[in-house]
């Protein structure tokens, strides 16, 4: 049978948020493929493997205590030996940063390509995984195969993909990791990155300003709001070519793939770039001068008129934020 697996990125005993998506997309290719859905558990937090089971129809396990630590080494060379033991016929794995340099070692160890950075992905008659992806800058959308050799392998962006059902509980295989290879790299400690108070991915509120905004003096007063909101900040790539934020708030093809509640887009026209990167928010309100921008199709609400006048007008209108000590007193009266 052609089974689809999905690399299961998990840390300190939690899967990540990406393999929902991920579960969802390798079902529907399943399916389509007439064949079973797998899932790949490389973590001694085996108890993992019963949630992914609610997804795959088999969930191959390897719970040894040296996985705690995630090195490229380790996981890539386990993830190679799995796939050259059961075969699968294709494989996912998450666009994040571990994914992105796990993905090309373990492609490499079993001598097939990767396709990175897919945003949908197709089967053709054959089975053959037809994968679109940004390129260009994000200008045009290429689709790349992998027909001359198995398993077909390519990492998906995060946000991109829809989330699985899950079903009545599939077969948990362990799968025993003897002799591994000597590992030129020792982790001696692992440390958090710093969280930013409002993340962009899975934020329930976004504003995000574009070339439109005019100044990073009026991209400022965007962040204002955006803080009264309790909103996370966001960009089209005119925005931050310009330099009036940075790379990392970049929403598109090439930067984040965002689906929150409400989605305020302010100076934005509207290209095909930026759209793929939030055309899933449940509500959209576009404010450009141009009434004929593309943004305002996608609108659930839309203003013709001056960003910065929108912006200052919402300013007075939104009440200041309180302080904690304030909020603890309210909640002690």
């Amino acid at each position: 049978m052609r089974e689809v697996w999905v690399y299961a990125e998990s840390e300190a005993g939690r899967l990540h948020p990406v393999v929902d998506e991920l579960m969802g997309e390798g079902r529907r290719l399943a399916d389509r493929l007439g064949g079973s859905l797998g899932a790949v558990l490389l973590s001694p937090h085996d108890s993992l493997a019963g949630e992914l089971a609610l997804w795959a129809d088999r969930v191959y396990v390897t719970p040894d205590p040296r996985l705690d630590r995630y090195t490229d080494e380790r996981h890539s060379q386990l993830l190679a030996r799995l796939i050259e033991a059961y075969r699968p016929e294709i494989v996912l794995i998450g666009g994040t940063r571990r994914g992105k340099s796990l993905a090309p070692r373990a492609a490499a160890r079993v001598g097939t390509g990767l396709i990175a950075d897919c945003t949908s992905l197709k089967l053709d008659e054959d089975g053959l995984l037809l994968a679109a992806l940004p390129t260009f800058g994000g200008r045009l959308l290429a689709t790349i195969v992998c027909p001359n050799h198995r398993p077909q392998m390519a990492t998906l962006v995060p946000g991109a993909f829809a989330s699985g059902p899950k079903g009545a509980g599939g077969k948990i295989i362990n799968y025993p990791w003897a002799d591994p290879e000597a590992g030129t790299v020792k982790v001696l400690e692992q440390k958090p990155l710093p969280v930013d108070d409002r993340p962009l991915k899975g934020a329930e509120i976004v504003i995000a300003g574009g070339r439109g905004m005019g100044s990073r003096e009026n991209f400022v007063l965007l962040e204002e709001v955006a803080r009264l909101l309790g909103a996370a900040v966001g960009a089209s790539r005119g925005a931050v070519d310009a330099g009036w934020t940075g790379p990392g708030q970049l929403i598109g093809q090439t930067g984040a793939i965002v689906r929150p509640q409400l989605y305020i887009a302010c100076g934005i026209s509207g290209a095909t770039q930026h759209v793929v990167g939030m055309q899933r928010a449940e509500v959209v309100v576009a404010v450009d001068k141009d009434p004929k921008a593309p943004i305002f199709d996608l609108a659930t609400y839309g203003i013709v008129g001056d960003c910065r006048e929108f912006l200052l007008e919402l300013k007075r209108r939104l009440p200041a934020p309180c302080s904690a000590d304030e909020e603890n007193q309210g909640k002690n009266d």
